[in-house]
């Protein structure tokens, strides 16, 4: 550290002359600091250019898709018996509905009176009929498959009912597996699962690490814990499903039905306290076991009786007696009500819509249905003395006007941009302001002062006007493919021409009559013009919207070359380069001017030394001759 000395010998003022000294020496710097600001400006604003570029490239991304050229409205003739809505693959055509004999009707169980009960309280005390609870502890739990590791549901050893395996369930990642006995083979086509006494749980295949597994388990009764089980089959458009439930004796009926709504059962089951009756409806219509049901409500104890007669068409008396003491001691059919075999019991069965379209009988699970692209939905049975309902599908053309509109003005847009960019004036005598100018502007002047300093600093960028010279030239140039209509190979053919102003950049204009009679007359020539020959190599084949994507794409590259991205380092981008290299010349000649200041107080501080001596000198020669 440099002693310094002020000028209380000399009498000057030392500090106000190193600081003017030290002004002269920053100038450099200054420049410095001044260019490495034009530097992140440039930056900034190609940037924000590429930015442009990156929405404008969406939106040919989208220009792409067949959805854009392809829309398609429909009518009915009668909307109160049919309606239908079209995507873009459907074709132009017409259906004819003559008659619906039958709508789509979902599988409906309605139980006899379960007595009064209060959902909310435990079902031991709610339903004192039932007495066939069994000995045993209902658990549940969720985890998480780590890497190769066995998986152990943490219980205590020898306490899990290993024989009661048929009424436990195993989901892995929602996926039921199949219980099996500890004796059994595993299939491995199938997936399946055992647990054995000590909790631990073994797959018929390996399961993926981080894996979600759930389990619902029966364990030894510790403090007399009571349980019922049963199981919900059904048919379905997904095939078949089943669920397993544990029911314990201290739950409640709504715990109950929020176990089987939220099941992959695909039930739903409500509890009316008005009749004292339960509801079960599969939540998708349709017959899906032509005509036997598509529901089928059992318990292990069920399944078991069944499976032990030896001739299902002929069940000996002993047989029938098993299987009925199993139903009669069943949780899910005395305590729920719920078979479909028992009196005053409602089923309504699962039915197809029928109907004749075109001539054609057929039928379909649900009232809402897909055909060649079309979205039907039947509304009313009718039949051929009321009247056809007729649909139409047509091509959307204003929809399709629409999108090609959309995405002229985002193109219009973004070359305005553009060419405002690389027009700006250009204020050579506006540079970046120093922090000494700062302080003697105000917050306005300032704002002012930037603005100008910032204006042209991409005037006439060659990446940017090349981008604009190469997008107009994509609009102009001839397209010629195996899909163009050779009376649409440019896009004035279609009503899309450049303005007449050539200060706008080439901006495009609409006329709106020749573009809805091209999209109305000839849809699959607009569409190849601007999506046409995308898999070619060769540019005249390529649609506009091709060459465009190339050409941003393109762009987009050289922009991100020159000036990065907010993820980019500066070793990255030319720009940044030359940022670091700055940056680097400002630490070094921050360093320099330490040593500059440094040494002219040392000179200061010598000079003032000695005057101080030369003074001191004086003073004692005075006092010798006045002596």
């Amino acid at each position: 550290m440099v002693m310094r000395v002020g000028g209380l010998a000399s009498g000057m003022d030392i500090d106000s002359i190193v600081k003017n000294l030290m002004t002269a020496e920053r100038m450099p710097l200054d420049k410095l600091k001044q260019k490495k600001q034009v530097l992140e400006w440039q930056r900034d604003d190609y940037r924000k250019m590429n930015t442009l570029l990156l929405d404008f490239r969406t939106e040919l991304t989208q220009m792409k898709l067949t959805t854009k050229y392809r829309a398609r409205t429909t009518t009915s003739s009668d909307e109160t018996k049919v309606s239908a809505t079209a995507t873009s693959a459907a074709s132009q055509a017409s259906y004819s509905i003559s008659e619906v004999t039958a709508l789509a009707k979902a599988e409906n169980w309605v139980t006899s009176s379960i007595g009064s009960v209060d959902g909310t309280k435990e079902l031991v005390a709610q339903m004192p009929g039932f007495t066939k609870w069994l000995d045993g502890a209902v658990g549940s739990k969720t985890l998480t498959q780590k890497g190769t590791d066995p998986l152990s549901l943490g219980v205590d050893a020898g306490t899990i009912q290993e024989a009661e395996f048929a009424k436990m369930s195993v989901k892995v990642n929602g996926v039921s597996y199949q219980m099996v006995g500890l004796g059994d083979t595993f299939d491995s086509t199938k997936n399946q699962a055992k647990i054995d006494k000590d909790g631990n749980i073994t797959f018929s295949h390996t399961i993926e690490p981080n894996s979600t597994v759930k389990v619902d388990y029966i364990s030894v009764a510790q403090n007399g814990e009571k349980y019922a089980d049963f199981s919900i089959a059904a048919k379905s458009s997904k095939g078949d499903v089943k669920e397993n439930f544990l029911i314990s004796s201290t739950e409640t009926l709504n715990q109950v039905v929020n176990k089987v709504n939220s099941s992959n059962a695909g039930v739903s089951m409500f509890y009316d306290t008005v009749t004292n009756k339960i509801s079960l409806m599969q939540k998708e219509t349709g017959d899906f076991n032509n005509g036997a049901g598509n529901i089928t409500i059992s318990s292990t104890a069920i399944d078991e009786a069944i499976a032990n007669v030896a001739d299902p068409a002929n069940p000996t008396p002993a047989e029938t007696d098993a299987i009925n003491i199993a139903r009669a001691e069943s949780f899910i059919i005395s305590a729920l009500k719920l078979d479909k075999a028992a009196t005053p019991s409602i089923v309504t069965a699962g039915a197809n819509a029928a109907f004749t379209i075109n001539g054609l009988e057929t039928n379909r699970p649900s009232n809402t249905f897909d055909m060649n692209g079309v979205s039907i939905t039947l509304k009313k049975t009718f039949d051929a003395n009321e009247g056809a309902a007729t649909l139409s599908i047509n091509n959307d053309g204003n929809a399709v006007y629409d999108n090609i509109k959309s995405f002229v003005d985002k193109y219009n847009t973004l070359i305005g941009a553009i060419s405002s960019k690389t027009s700006e004036e250009k204020y050579r005598s506006y540079t970046p302001l120093t922090d000494e100018q700062r302080e003697s502007l105000s917050d306005k002047q300032q704002e002012q002062w930037e603005e100008k300093a910032k204006s042209g600093l991409l005037r006439r960028d060659t990446i940017l006007t090349g981008v604009l010279t190469n997008m107009r030239g994509n609009f102009s140039q001839p397209i010629s493919n195996s899909t163009t209509d050779p009376m649409f190979k440019q896009l004035a053919s279609i009503g899309i021409t450049t303005t007449a102003n050539y200060l706008e950049g080439g901006k495009l204009e609409i006329n709106e009559a020749k573009l809805k009679e091209a999209i109305n007359n000839n849809p699959d020539a607009v569409e190849a013009l601007f999506r046409g020959g995308g898999d070619s190599s060769a540019a005249l084949e390529k649609g506009i919207v091709h060459r465009l994507y190339d050409t941003v794409n393109a762009t987009m590259d050289k922009l991100k070359e020159r000036a990065g991205n907010t993820f980019s380092t500066n070793q990255q981008f030319a720009l940044g380069r030359q940022l670091s290299n700055i940056d680097s010349s400002i630490t070094r000649f921050e360093s320099r001017l330490v040593q500059v200041e440094d040494r002219y107080w040392r000179q200061f501080t010598a000079m003032e030394k000695a005057i101080q001596q030369a003074n001191s000198q004086s003073n004692y020669l005075m006092q010798q001759f006045s002596m």
